[in-house]
């Protein structure tokens, strides 16, 4: 990264332009910033800056326009010097409340966030939910149903209620047991420990207990005690917003792909957000994760309950974006989340 603006007038000019920028979407011009310059510096002046600024790698000029734009170096340095927490307009403040006052369940908070994100920021909002004691097991229940059909009932410490149909013909009565005896022995596991133990006992304990673990053996293969779609939930929602010409088309097609992919959106915010850490990160510039998010900005944060990290929420969206207004946001949700899912405890 090349060094900072080496002057108060090179720092105040950039940090104009970046502004500008984010408030226009054109290109901008030393005229432009003369007539609001405080210090009522010339165009002729501000033409001199703008060139040294160009030379440190802090602009450039896009080659149908006299005007700059700022660089995701302008980007890094514009984020470095925000100091302080803007406060969020009461406007959407009373929007994120609504959206998730009363919610008690990590995965339906994390939905709802995905949304008011996307809302709020005209960007990509991003959440995952991850396994963890709060969604380790509380108890599970099955119930036959009828001929090969059994309903699997999987309800874990913070609230998720799981379900599903199984082609399984099993006695009620061995379900009822199978049903005690995971309940009775696995009752606080997170799920990944429930399951591995159980393929063990189920090997090891097979003569012990014949019966039950044959019961219990049926009810594991057919996904009674699976997690959906593995130990993430992972929720996006907002793509469209980034549908702003006919320029953005392949920018738009290049991050569908890739936030289709669960596991990509995972690695993504476990490459950028540091757990141990509870402010908001700002990343400019996503390739070193992914290759095709390079024009892409993260910002983000670990949602916790107390000190126990449930998952990240972040918005992901182009470098010209209300930084300020988006970082507090997203510190304000993070703050509510742990306020709120205290509260359900």
């Amino acid at each position: 990264m090349p060094p900072g603006p080496s002057g108060g007038r090179e720092r105040e000019i950039l940090t104009a332009i970046v502004e500008t920028f984010i408030a226009t979407g054109e290109p901008v011009g030393s005229r432009t910033l003369a007539r609001g310059s405080r210090e009522g510096l010339s165009a002729a002046t501000i033409r001199n800056v703008m060139a040294d600024l160009v030379d440190a790698g802090y602009l450039e000029q896009p080659h149908t326009s006299a005007g700059r734009v700022p660089t995701a170096e302008a980007y890094r340095y514009y984020v470095e010097q925000l100091s302080g927490e803007a406060h969020l307009s009461h406007e959407n403040q009373s929007i994120i409340q609504d959206t998730l006052t009363g919610v008690t369940d990590v995965q339906e908070f994390m939905e709802r966030t995905s949304h008011v994100l996307s809302l709020i920021s005209h960007s990509v909002g991003v959440t995952v939910a991850s396994s963890g004691p709060r969604n380790a097991l509380e108890h599970v229940y099955f119930s036959r149903l009828g001929d090969q059909k059994v309903l699997a009932v999987l309800v874990t410490h913070s609230g998720v209620v799981r379900d599903r149909v199984l082609r399984l013909d099993i006695p009620q009565a061995d379900l009822d047991l199978a049903a005690r005896y995971i309940n009775e022995n696995f009752r606080g596991w997170t799920m990944d420990d429930m399951r591995a133990e159980l393929a063990r006992r189920i090997e090891q304990e097979r003569s012990e207990y014949d019966r039950l673990m044959k019961s219990i053996e049926q009810l594991y293969k057919q996904g009674a005690l699976a997690s959906n779609d593995g130990t993430e939930a992972v929720f996006v929602e907002g793509a469209a917003n980034l549908v702003t010409g006919e320029e953005d088309r392949e920018r738009l097609q290049e991050l569908l792909r890739t936030l289709e992919e669960k596991e990509k959106v995972v690695k993504l915010l476990s490459a950028y957000l540091d757990t141990r850490q509870e402010a908001v990160r700002v990343v400019i510039g996503l390739d070193e994760a992914l290759p095709s998010m390079r024009n892409f900005v993260l910002i983000g944060a670990p949602a916790r309950v107390g000190g126990e990290v449930m998952g990240s929420l972040a918005v992901i969206g182009p470098t010209r974006l209300d930084y300020q207004h988006t970082m507090s946001a997203v510190s304000y949700i993070a703050r509510l989340f742990d306020k709120l899912l205290n509260e359900s405890e």
